[in-house]
């Protein structure tokens, strides 16, 4: 008899696959309103996320962001100065080219959306019509609304992948916590019971297309792909 496919019993959530609500209480997102200056409370460690999370105390309560290299309990922050120092919130408009910054709002006031990672910035590339092009890790450059918010600096963290993991006990914690999904066996290595890509003579892969509104024990593979084969 075959199991539910693994697809299937993540989406039913059963406690294997359920993530720890306790792990995602922090929210990183800037308030609407931020004026005049705010202090640095406390830097923390969260198990969902990459880089230490840091706690602002602003005039109207307090919220999260990820720490920036070199930040220390204690310090101010500024929401509205134009000077250019390192964790100052401002708008894209008010901070010169060429300065690294992350938690970039993907429209004015949503809170921050983008570089969220640890050891990871962005810089803004240039200014042209009326838009702010900033060029990501990718090397990707997108445009964006003047009015858009970002923190200057870098994210702290960055050599955290410098130590190797020695055994595979520690990166299944590490994947527990985030309720990713490892270690993952291959498709085609299963039975033909338990996926739709299992069995088959030697390991040739069914190029099989699924329809958008399939259940999830059958979508799998190419998802409703605009073209396939290669490009000639």
């Amino acid at each position: 008899m075959g199991k539910r496919i693994i697809q299937q019993a993540r989406g039913k959530g059963s406690h294997t696959y359920k993530v720890k609500k306790k792990a995602f209480r922090y929210r990183l997102k800037y308030p609407r309103a931020l004026e005049g200056e705010g202090i640095v409370l406390k830097l923390l460690n969260s198990p969902a996320h990459s880089s230490p999370l840091a706690k602002i105390k602003h005039s109207k309560g307090f919220f999260y962001v990820p720490a920036f290299d070199k930040m220390v309990e204690g310090q101010k922050i500024s929401f509205e100065n134009s000077k250019i120092e390192k964790g100052n919130i401002l708008k894209l408009k008010d901070i010169p080219i060429k300065t690294k910054i992350y938690n970039i709002e993907s429209r004015p006031n949503d809170g921050g959306m983008f570089i969220k990672t640890a050891g990871n910035s962005a810089t803004i590339n240039r200014i042209a019509e009326g838009k702010i092009f900033i060029r990501f890790p990718s090397k990707k450059e997108k445009h964006f609304h003047p009015n858009c918010r970002a923190i200057i600096g870098v994210i702290a963290g960055a050599g955290r992948m410098d130590k190797p993991l020695l055994k595979a006990g520690k990166q299944y914690h590490i994947k527990k916590a985030k309720s990713k999904l490892w270690p993952r066996t291959s498709a085609l290595k299963m039975n033909a019971i338990d996926h739709p890509f299992g069995s088959g003579r030697g390991k040739n892969p069914k190029s099989k297309i699924a329809k958008r509104n399939a259940p999830p024990g059958r979508k799998v593979g190419l998802i409703r792909p605009r073209r396939t084969g290669k490009k000639k």
